[in-house]
């Protein structure tokens, strides 16, 4: 599973010209879930996000969490963020989890990220849409439950 997280002043998702969900000062994360990801998965990167340090404390420095600062969510689905492009010029999304299976994950996830005490909306999953956002900072990390693995 990965989860791209932007820092943001402000988000918002449009779907057919209408805003589905909008959000001031907190994450934006864009989630692609693979066809061998699972709850662990999901449960790994929510803790991740939950106590990840990067928004500025009085001094300037990243040493605050979402959290810690009152902000918000905004889950944006991405299988895209699941393709193979390393052969050829055209990406391949087969290493992408099924429509079922990922929107059951991605519901989890922000489900999960509720139960935290944390405002969190999300876009509609599967649908094409226009995501808008202030970036702040910028600050973006690219979070993989796979690369756990290599924690020692």
């Amino acid at each position: 599973m990965i989860a791209v997280l932007q820092r943001v002043k402000e988000t918002s998702v449009k779907v057919d010209k209408k805003v589905v969900s909008k959000i001031d000062n907190g994450l934006l994360i864009f989630l692609g879930v693979f066809e061998n990801d699972s709850k662990k998965d999901v449960d790994f990167l929510v803790k991740k996000v939950v106590g990840f340090r990067i928004f500025s404390d009085k001094n300037d420095k990243m040493n605050l969490s979402v959290k810690d600062v009152n902000g918000q969510i905004l889950i944006v689905s991405q299988f895209t963020l699941c393709a193979d492009w390393l052969k050829g010029r055209r990406p391949s999304f087969t290493k992408a989890a099924s429509p079922t299976k990922g929107k059951k994950l991605y519901e989890y996830f922000a489900n999960e990220l509720i139960n935290y005490d944390i405002l969190v909306k999300t876009g509609k999953f599967g649908a094409m849409m226009d995501v808008s956002l202030i970036n702040d900072g910028p600050v973006t990390f690219v979070l993989d439950s796979k690369l756990k693995i290599f924690k020692k």
